[in-house]
């Protein structure tokens, strides 16, 4: 990197990225250069007063979701202070087109969506490198928990889990190529959360005890089916009609359901039908059939599964997977990485084998895998 670098930073309005942005304008970079010329980006995606009031959704933005307006202004005060550039990008129009509408589609079929892992891919990385081109900034940084870096004898661009594995994003960021990689900073990467609210103390930014975001930005208060309801009726659509059967493992018919859209792999409450399997065992959702409408539950034990496919791959640390790979694969965020055996079965489709049965292998969430702390590649699960 030489000395007239430009790096564009995606400033949230949270402690992570005006910390990520503070570190590069006034510390440098692990590159050795004492300063760079920083600008500042923020992705307007969503008006949060959108669907508000709508089916139980709150009248007002409730705290804790990132995106708002209120982040916008705290992303500008961040740029204000540290005297840098700072523009906002409006990108609501594509955010609903290629994470929104999507999120919605998915649990119509019966699956679960992460918008967060598809605004990584469609939106943020990159929209954010096509804007930085135009501004004449050659790379651009996040405040996600990861590392990234170049290895010489593979010739390629090494995603790595960071050293907080608290607050481990690699999960969200399987999706990146190496072209994105190769103009990408994670400037916390080596550090821990404590130490990156200490760095933005140090530099005195105001929101240095600013809580972190807990929620999907464009779902309030987490309840994804009220949000289906009063997004379609905005758009003039119709809930699809998906009630079917519940039934047991063993075929058995043992109740009725709403729809598909109110269930996911691994769910146990609200099902409408108490546990039959032993007195006080209740029952979990194991199989979703979008074609049949007919959702499958059991036992907890039964929850389990040994094996997954997954599609849609994007590979990291190695340009294809030619042979079977011992790997661990994460299967949800919190989900601790399960160490299975990983085989190519058809054109873009891998067959994992976990040594030891994961509970709620879910379609439409994603499988990545690793080999120690880096990122080997991942897909969505089918």
């Amino acid at each position: 990197m030489n000395q007239n670098t430009t790096i564009a930073v995606a400033m949230s309005g949270g402690v992570d990225s005006s910390a990520a942005a503070a570190i590069l304008a006034r510390e440098g970079n692990d590159s050795g250069v004492s300063r760079n010329t920083v600008v500042g980006l923020t992705l307007q995606l969503w008006d949060q007063t959108r669907l508000a009031g709508k089916h139980g959704i709150p009248d007002t933005p409730r705290a804790g979701r990132c995106c708002s307006l209120d982040d916008v202004y705290d992303a500008r005060r961040v740029a204000e202070q540290l005297g840098i550039p700072y523009y906002v990008v409006n990108q609501e129009e594509r955010f609903e087109r290629d994470v929104v509408r999507p999120f919605v589609d998915e649990y119509l079929a019966g699956r679960t969506p992460i918008p967060c892992s598809h605004c990584n891919n469609h939106i943020k990385f990159d929209q954010l490198l096509r804007t930085a081109r135009s501004i004449g900034a050659e790379r651009i940084a996040t405040g996600h928990y990861a590392v990234n870096e170049f290895d010489p004898a593979r010739g390629r661009w090494i995603l790595k889990r960071p050293a907080d594995l608290a607050k481990d994003q690699t999960y969200f960021l399987f999706g990146l190529t190496q072209e994105q990689l190769a103009r990408t900073l994670f400037p916390l990467g080596h550090m821990t959360k404590p130490e990156v609210r200490e760095a933005a103390r140090r530099h005195e930014l105001a929101l240095a005890e600013k809580p972190d975001s807990q929620e999907i930005c464009f779902v309030p208060g987490g309840d994804y089916k009220q949000f289906l309801t009063a997004y379609l009726e905005e758009q003039g659509e119709a809930m699809p009609e998906s009630a079917g059967e519940l039934v047991a493992a063993s075929g058995e018919v043992i109740g009725q359901h709403a729809g598909i859209h109110n269930f996911t792999v691994g769910q146990r409450k609200g099902l409408g039908v108490a546990g039959r399997h032993q007195v006080g065992a209740p029952f979990y959702v194991l199989n979703i059939d979008p074609a049949s409408h007919r959702v499958t539950v059991g036992a907890d034990a039964e929850v389990a599964s040994r094996t997954l496919r997954a599609r849609q791959l994007n590979w990291i640390s190695i340009a294809e997977l030619n042979d079977a790979m011992r790997v661990r694969v994460k299967i949800r965020h919190r989900h601790e990485p399960a160490w299975a055996t990983l085989e190519p079965v058809a054109d873009d489709e891998v067959l994992a084998t976990f040594d030891e049965p994961q509970r709620a292998v879910t379609p439409g969430q994603a499988a990545v895998f690793f080999d120690g702390d880096e990122v080997v590649g991942g897909g969505w699960i089918v």
